[in-house]
């Protein structure tokens, strides 16, 4: 009985010295607000399993149910609003089974809501963790449903979120002409450095939704972060924003190989348990990849080698061979370049492997479109060298930083 008792008591204080979290995020100040600015209105949330409170009580679940307003519909950006669908997967209008309100899917045979979708709705409120990247879909979602309420004349409302890169990290080029796709909806770096609501700010404010429309935006912005916290300095739980995307350090690689993946010749460890911490291939040496790769002295970033065999995708069944990717400081990592040293060091190992010089350009468009340009491919493939395209990766920062300063909340 005694030891049962201790045992017991090292539970409680386990539980009670628990670190509390140092950030409570848009719903939750929301809440503390008695859902001030809904009330006696029909929301409409856009949502998916990342929008959750600091005790996993979801969004929809929050909002469903109270008085002071009405919850009357649902809408799902990829992955669907409760997560079961998989990268790429069309979803129709179907109905939630746990609240019985209607999900409107926003990856489906539209991703811009339609007249017909606000029709029972005041306001659309928005609730999804970020990763911080343009290619990542949820702000291109985010931007679409901002036309779609100003065009309707419905009010939006952002319940705003950590970015996981931080706020002070900003990488890449901005979008150009003719490569805006869904990868690249705005004209933003490619690492943009804000939350979804500044971002949404950023967007209205700067006249760059269609035609120039601006919605009325409210942003519920969050108490305690601060510009510098990574998601795991924030306290708070993290929630896998798709399949892919599982740990709170996960964005951060996703940076790093994520474009590369694009050409499909190596695996960024999509299909293994690590997915985008990898760069490995049938024919790769990983020990001596490991040492070019560590030899080059990259900022907070560290190559260990591994062998491996992917579950599925591309390349299940096959023995990969390459370095794990390790963070010591990734806000000191050039996290967009990682990839290119990697094919810098790869084709002096492996020239015959060029995938610049492959017949095969299916690739290219796609590769193109998450660069915003296909600058960066013609002018990295004929040198293969990161000091080719340095100065066209870093030629928007600055301005791109002084235009959003007016936006920042934090």
């Amino acid at each position: 009985m005694k030891k049962l008792l201790v045992t017991l008591s090292f539970i409680f204080a386990a539980t009670v010295l628990l670190p509390q979290p140092k950030v409570k995020t848009g719903i939750e100040v929301l809440r503390d607000s008695a859902f001030s600015v809904l009330k006696g209105k029909r929301a409409g949330l856009i949502t998916n399993p990342t929008g959750v409170d600091s005790k996993l009580k979801a969004t929809i679940d929050i909002l469903n149910g109270e008085k002071s307003f009405s919850l009357t519909a649902l809408y799902g950006p990829e992955h669907g609003v409760r997560g079961d669908y998989s990268a790429g997967d069309h979803v129709s209008t179907y109905t939630d089974p746990s609240t019985g309100l209607i999900v409107y899917s926003l990856y489906g045979a539209t991703r811009k809501p339609v007249p017909e979708m606000l029709d029972s709705v005041d306001v659309l409120v928005y609730d999804i963790q970020d990763i911080g990247s343009r290619s990542y879909t949820y702000i291109s979602t985010l931007g679409l449903a901002m036309e779609a309420a100003a065009e309707n004349n419905k009010e939006f409302i952002v319940l705003d979120r950590p970015n996981p890169l931080s706020g002070i990290k900003v990488e890449g080029n901005l979008v150009e002409d003719g490569y805006y796709s869904f990868v690249s909806q705005f004209k933003v770096p490619y690492v943009h450095g804000l939350t979804v609501g500044e971002l949404a700010r950023f967007l209205n404010e700067n006249g760059m939704l269609k035609n120039g429309v601006k919605c009325k935006l409210t942003v519920i912005p969050m108490q305690g972060w601060q510009r510098y916290m990574t998601f795991r300095e924030t306290g708070l739980p993290w929630v896998p924003t798709s399949p892919h995307i599982p740990y709170m350090d996960t964005p951060f690689h996703y940076v790093a190989t994520g474009i590369l993946g694009e050409l499909g010749f190596i695996s960024e460890g999509v299909g293994y348990t690590i997915p985008f911490q990898t760069f490995a291939a049938e024919w790769i040496n990983q020990d001596t990849l490991a040492d070019k790769m560590n030899a080059l002295n990259l900022p907070g970033v560290i190559f260990r080698p591994l062998t491996f065999k992917p579950y599925y995708g591309k390349h299940t069944g096959k023995v990969l061979h390459g370095v794990q990717i390790h963070f010591t400081d990734p806000l000191k990592a050039d996290l967009m370049k990682i990839q290119f040293y990697f094919l810098q060091v790869h084709n002096n190992m492996y020239p015959d492997k060029n995938p610049f010089t492959n017949p095969d350009t299916s690739r290219f468009s796609m590769f193109d479109k998450v660069c915003g340009t296909s600058k960066i491919r013609e002018i990295f493939g004929k040198e293969m060298t990161v000091r080719s395209i340095n100065a066209y990766l870093e030629k928007d920062i600055d301005a791109f930083r002084k235009a959003t300063a007016p936006v920042l909340l934090y």
